[in-house]
């Protein structure tokens, strides 16, 4: 239905943007990768998807055409919904999710939260020859932020872990690495979640 939106950004978070479009302000859920593309920036345009479910109308949006694509591949995938779908492009950039899924690396699939080795089983049995034929690439930004564990907190528990546990793991993460990224910190403490 929405193929993108073309506005100013407002609110901008890890995981969400409110994106104002002549007045109207979309609240669009982002992965990690789009909020490194868009952190910063005022205004800008966002490749979305609806996911249209039976109690909400939810819109993703990606900073890249090739991160929109990975998403509406991997939630093609019997029992791969959005959110896990976004948790997947927030671990790891769309370029290195195609190549684990070509490749059948299971276990790297397998770290991300909610994946378990059934699914990655499933998800390389049907994406593998459809992704083959040309991996998306991706450019991502390094991200600098004020409010590092805020932010960081913010994402873990909008991808589902619980608010004591998500700030436990990035304590532990920002005590070994003090001067990290955003993005690296929410990376780092999703694997050891």
């Amino acid at each position: 239905m929405f193929a993108f939106l073309l506005g100013q950004f407002h609110e901008i978070s890890p995981t969400r943007v409110i994106i104002d479009v002549s007045g109207v302000g979309y609240e669009v859920h982002i992965s990690l990768h789009t909020y490194g593309a868009i952190q910063g920036r005022s205004e800008g345009l966002l490749h979305t998807h609806l996911v249209v479910r039976e109690d909400a109308h939810i819109l993703y949006g990606f900073s890249e055409p090739a991160e929109k694509e990975m998403f509406t591949n991997l939630i093609g995938v019997s029992g791969i919904g959005a959110a896990t779908a976004r948790m997947m492009l927030s671990y790891m950039p769309p370029a290195d999710l195609a190549r684990c899924i070509v490749q059948g690396d299971v276990r790297s699939l397998e770290k991300v939260k909610g994946i378990g080795k059934k699914t990655a089983e499933r998800l390389v049995l049907e994406l593998k020859d459809k992704l083959g034929k040309g991996a998306p690439e991706v450019n991502i930004s390094p991200l600098i932020h004020n409010t590092l564990h805020q932010d960081a907190l913010e994402a873990l528990t909008a991808l589902g872990i619980p608010r004591s546990t998500a700030s436990q793991a990035i304590e532990k993460v920002r005590q070994a690495e003090p001067d990290i990224t955003v993005e690296s910190l929410i990376k780092k403490a999703l694997r050891g979640v």
